[in-house]
């Protein structure tokens, strides 16, 4: 066997995808129920909750999305799926 046949496997892998989309999840609803904030500073606080979350984490283009998102007061604080 070679290192680079050592994977996770595809249910282990849906599981963590589904783990750091709820931690992103969660890391929006709690900047964006906090009212009203610019993009920078949405962008800012998402940046504080999720940096000691992820190993290796970089803020990328997704973040700066729903930072303006929440600048636009497009998310409510309800969970709606």
């Amino acid at each position: 066997m070679n290192i680079s046949d050592v994977t996770w496997n595809e249910a282990a892998r849906a599981k963590i995808l589904e783990d750091a989309d709820a931690v992103l999840r969660g890391a929006v609803q709690s900047v964006a129920a906090k009212g009203e904030v610019s993009s920078d500073d949405a962008f800012a606080q998402l940046n504080a909750l999720l940096k000691d979350r992820f190993i290796d984490y970089e803020p990328g283009p997704d973040i700066r999305k729903y930072a303006d998102a929440i600048a636009a007061g497009e998310f409510s604080d309800q969970n709606d799926g």
